[in-house]
């Protein structure tokens, strides 16, 4: 698989896409003429430097879009660039909704895929947020009063898992609804598992 030629692996992906079928051909082209290998991860056609991920064609109800994985160290001179919610810390995407759109910002598109290639050969990295700048629920700080065991294998957990929990018992809005999930989750932290595990 040389830089910039089509996978065939990934052709059902754009032969099956009912929605935004042009869009994706468009973006693919663009992409593939700056020279990044195609690739298949997370369902989605992926396109790396040097097995560094950089960006990837995805489609959604309202829009489709290129998401640049490290888009956050990207400089975005025309203010393109969406951090999809605030959680997300390292990706940016640039957003689509039709062909003519993509095809009147395809120097603009290639100058940032240019870019983001620049910030792979520096080997620059996005800085993380740590997990203790994340504020531990209050349901869930309680539990650990309650069975410090629970607290034991928390902290044994993966950062990434410790967020992923973090995050997700915080985005309910009610007390209960915390005390749900956590209780929920309870063995699965317990047995050293991850949200999705």
């Amino acid at each position: 698989m040389k830089k910039g030629e089509k996978n065939t692996k990934i052709d059902p992906f754009f032969n099956k896409a009912k929605k935004w079928k042009e869009e994706f051909e468009k973006l693919r082209d663009i992409v593939l003429d700056c020279e990044l290998k195609e690739e298949f991860k997370w369902m989605h056609p992926c396109y790396t430097f040097q097995n560094n991920n950089v960006v990837l064609i995805h489609g959604f109800k309202e829009y489709c879009a290129l998401l640049f994985h490290k888009g956050a160290l990207l400089k975005d001179p025309h203010g393109i660039l969406i951090q999809q919610t605030k959680n997300v810390q390292a990706a940016r995407q640039i957003r689509f909704t039709n062909v003519e759109e993509i095809e009147e910002m395809q120097l603009i598109i290639k100058t940032y895929i240019d870019e983001a290639i620049e910030v792979e050969k520096a080997g620059l990295q996005v800085e993380f947020k740590k997990n203790t700048e994340y504020a531990i629920p209050e349901e869930l700080q309680n539990k650990f009063i309650e069975i410090p065991d629970l607290k034991v294998a928390f902290e044994a957990l993966t950062p990434g898992r410790q967020r992923a929990y973090i995050l997700h018992f915080s985005a309910a809005k009610q007390s209960k609804t915390r005390e749900s999930r956590v209780q929920k989750y309870l063995p699965h932290i317990l047995n050293g598992k991850g949200l999705d595990d």
